[in-house]
């Protein structure tokens, strides 16, 4: 009678097979759940900076926000996150975090108009394996942040806009998101 320990090369297999499964049905879950967790940053991150601009404009800009009016661009967080200033984290304030790209604008104040702000986020990546995200979101003056999908040529497209007073800066089409 022979004493044989261990597995069978079959049994192996088997048990390599089973593991296989349950990656191929986890690893998109993760994907989904990480790509979700960046929009869920994204739009934290851009209700973070509506507040910053509100305190911004109320101690260091006499009424006017942060960023250089007329250009869609990093400026707003730069200076929101300067020394000495530090109303944003230095991530947001290069304008990049959590695989999102965060851009903002802004209107100077007149006489006939209050001065206004809009800020966008979009993902790094929006498709495939890679992608940090699948929505673009947008956030004016008024507080409301509005959604659409990534890269979407749809006829609510988002549309994040300023322009000289009275119009101001705006955020149209989307959707509006929920509380």
């Amino acid at each position: 009678m022979k004493n044989q320990k261990g597995f069978s090369l079959i049994e192996l297999l088997i048990v390599v097979v089973i593991i296989g499964i349950i990656a191929a049905i986890a690893i998109p879950n993760l994907l989904a759940a990480r790509r979700s967790a960046n929009e869920g940053s994204a739009v934290s991150s851009l209700r973070t900076a509506h507040g910053a601009q509100m305190t911004y404009a109320a101690t260091y800009g006499a009424g006017d926000y942060a960023g250089t009016a007329g250009t869609m661009d990093v400026s707003p967080f730069t200076i929101m996150s300067a020394a000495g200033v530090n109303l944003v984290d230095g991530q947001l304030g290069a304008g990049v975090k959590s695989g999102y790209t965060f851009t903002g604008n802004r209107s100077a104040a007149a006489a006939n108009a209050p001065a206004t702000f809009v800020f966008g986020a979009v993902p790094q990546s929006n498709s495939g394996v890679t992608a940090t995200g699948t929505r673009d979101f947008g956030i004016a003056t008024d507080g409301v942040i509005r959604n659409i999908a990534a890269g979407s040529a749809a006829t609510n497209d988002l549309t994040i806009a300023c322009a000289a007073a009275p119009a101001g800066c705006s955020v149209t089409g989307g959707t509006v998101m929920g509380n």
